[in-house]
C-alpha cells in the first residue's frame, strides 16, 4: 500500500517497481474524518482497466471492493 502521493499513478509506479502486480493495484481515496461508510472512495484513473472488465474510474467488482475495504481496515487505523 502506498499513500500520500501527488497522483495515484505516482504511487502505482512505486509499487510496480517494488514487485507489485498491475492487476492487483487499485486507486482509492481515504477520508478518515468521514463516517465509516464514506471513508473509502473508489475513484481513480488507474482503475480504468477494460482488459480486466473495469470500464470506469471506480472499482466495479463488489468482491474486489470488499477485499480493498478489508485490507485498508487492517492497515489503517480509523
Amino acid at each position: 500500500m502506498a499513500v500520500d502521493g501527488e497522483l495515484h499513478a505516482d504511487e502505482e509506479e512505486l509499487l510496480l517497481t517494488h514487485g507489485s502486480m498491475q492487476a492487483s493495484l487499485w486507486g482509492i481515496n481515504l477520508y478518515p474524518d468521514a463516517g465509516t461508510a464514506d471513508w473509502i472512495e473508489f475513484d481513480s484513473m488507474i482503475n480504468l482497466r477494460p482488459s480486466q472488465g473495469n470500464r470506469s474510474r471506480g472499482v466495479e467488482d463488489p468482491g474486489v471492493r470488499q477485499r480493498i475495504v478489508e485490507i485498508i481496515s487492517r492497515l489503517v487505523m480509523q
